[in-house]
């Protein structure tokens, strides 16, 4: 068991888009909610309290292990209210029925980041990585992040296609199931594809994830020079600037007038 006085490990990207613990919080009470309402002969009230005390028993869990309480009330609140709602409607089903909500809300809140230029994998990889708003004055980091974002919001849709039908149809066992299937494994995929994609989309040259460009930042006359960036051969001369002679090539042609002549 870590100390609370410890430094606390900086959250990796895993962590703040769920991760394992996330997984946890996301399988263990609806596998209990399933197993409750299957061993009670379909009873709502037996998955009811099998599910909250799931949580309960993975709350005090989390606490132990030094998680934050605001994180681990949100999943134990999460628990209750879904348990509440097929409590109202004495729907077994429905008890799935926030995350079908909150899967919803997340592809649009996903793709509404994107849009408006605030791709919301680059703000999880820039809390990660301590970075703040710098990543965005960097247009191409920009870009690889919305293109990035695209895949994860694509992972809310593939969940509502396979939950809405299950849920619609009732298919308890089955939605959890899904549940499972969908949720660490798909994360894991998603942080690998959102990868590839990102770094396929940062042009040749570019210092990565870690090094944002500004490109209305000074120039330091001092700072290294990258030995893979592009040199232009022919620079362009300024029309009436002075040449040392020894520095043009013999038999290298010169623009007339390019020159100024000595005096």
């Amino acid at each position: 068991m870590t100390g609370s006085t410890g430094e606390q490990r900086p959250e990796s990207l895993g962590d703040l888009l769920g991760g394992r613990r996330g997984a946890v919080d996301a399988t263990v009470p609806p596998v209990a909610f399933a197993v409750g309402w299957f061993v009670g002969g379909d009873s709502l009230w037996g998955g009811v309290w099998a599910a909250v005390l799931a949580g309960l028993a993975l709350a005090g869990w989390r606490l132990r292990r030094g998680d934050r309480p605001r994180s681990v009330l949100i999943g134990l609140l999460a628990v209750c209210v879904a348990a509440l709602i097929a409590l109202r409607t004495g729907r077994a089903a429905d008890f799935f029925l926030l995350q079908l909500l909150s899967n919803a809300a997340s592809t649009l809140v996903w793709a509404v980041s994107i849009v408006v230029r605030w791709p919301l994998l680059g703000v999880v990889v820039a809390a990660a990585l301590g970075q703040r708003g710098r990543w965005r004055r960097d247009p191409a980091l920009v870009r690889a992040y919305s293109r990035g974002s695209w895949v994860w919001a694509a992972t809310y849709v593939v969940r509502l296609a396979v939950f809405v039908p299950l849920w619609l149809s009732g298919e308890v066992v089955a939605l959890v199931v899904a549940r499972i299937a969908l949720t660490w494994p798909l994360v894991a995929t998603a942080i690998a594809v959102s990868w590839v994609v990102i770094r396929r989309s940062l042009p040749p040259g570019h210092p990565g994830l870690r090094h944002p460009v500004d490109p209305d930042a000074p120039v330091d006359p001092g700072a290294p020079v990258d030995p893979g960036a592009p040199v232009d051969p022919d620079p362009p001369v300024e029309p009436g600037a002075s040449v040392d002679p020894g520095s043009v090539e013999p038999g290298a042609p010169v623009e007339p007038g390019s020159v100024e002549p000595k005096r």
